[in-house]
C-alpha cells in the first residue's frame, strides 16, 4: 500500500512539473529562442519537481519489496 501512495505522489508531482514545462512553452511565441527557453526552464522549480517526481516513480518500481508488500497471484 505504501508503495502505491510513492507512486501516485510521484506521479503528481512528474505531472505537475510537467504541466509547467508545457505552459512555459508560450514563451517561444514571444521572441524567446530555444536555447533561452531551455535556460529559463532550468532555472525553475518546476523542472526539479518534475525530475523528483521521475525518481520517485522508478524507484517504487525497481527497487523489489519484502514478502508482505509484494502481490501474489
Amino acid at each position: 500500500m505504501i508503495r502505491i501512495f510513492f507512486f501516485l505522489f510521484g506521479f503528481g508531482l512528474m505531472t505537475i512539473g510537467l504541466t509547467y514545462i508545457i505552459l512555459y512553452l508560450n514563451l517561444l511565441n514571444i521572441e524567446y529562442n530555444f536555447l533561452e527557453y531551455v535556460n529559463f526552464i532550468y532555472r525553475r522549480p518546476e523542472i526539479y519537481l518534475s525530475l523528483l517526481g521521475f525518481i520517485i516513480i522508478n524507484l517504487t518500481i525497481f527497487i523489489k519489496g519484502d514478502k508482505r508488500n509484494g502481490i501474489y497471484i
